[in-house]
């Protein structure tokens, strides 16, 4: 008997998925599918949902530094958030953000063994993160995934990350 995806929904061992794969399906019409049948019907579309420590995998070092590159060519010239960063320490700024993002997403250790425990609310205490500030940092770091073009799954990873850790650090009201 063949393995079908049916199988793997009813959690028949499949061994060649790995256990930390899951399946996502949903029904798209055939157009959207690429397939130019009748655009009335409906085909059932599987795909695997990346991970998050898989994403470096994905895109790798180069990734990582393109997004960090995107995002703090925006950050002198904006009004919230420019004021917040040292204009002298922008490339060191950019270092830690690329290290730390190349660890969280299964890359190599560097921004640990460099900085240790990232810390964020602590390292983020003496910036008055305010909603206003964690909205541009998100709308900037938006326009920089938009920018490089990453793959749709790694960017919708990074931006469920991004927003929540954005809230997690807003430290003062308006």
């Amino acid at each position: 008997r063949r393995n079908t995806i049916e199988d793997r929904l009813r959690g028949r061992p499949q061994p060649h998925l790995s256990r930390s794969r899951a399946i996502r399906i949903r029904q798209v019409p055939l157009g959207i599918a690429g397939l130019s049948l009748d655009p009335t019907s409906r085909i059932i579309v599987y795909s695997a949902i990346m991970q998050e420590n898989e994403v470096y995998q994905a895109i790798g070092e180069a990734g990582f530094r393109s997004l960090a590159a995107a995002f703090y060519r925006q950050v002198p010239e904006d009004d919230i958030l420019g004021p917040m960063y040292p204009r002298g320490d922008l490339a060191g700024a950019e270092e830690r953000l690329c290290d730390f993002l190349i660890f969280r997403f299964g890359g190599p250790p560097r921004y640990i063994e460099n900085r240790g425990h990232p810390r964020l609310r602590i390292r983020h205490a003496p910036f008055a993160v305010t909603q206003k500030a964690r909205d541009r940092w998100m709308l900037l770091m938006t326009h920089a995934l938009e920018e490089i073009s990453l793959p749709p799954e790694v960017s919708s990873i990074l931006l469920d990350f991004f927003s929540a850790t954005a809230t997690f650090l807003l430290n003062r009201t308006e």
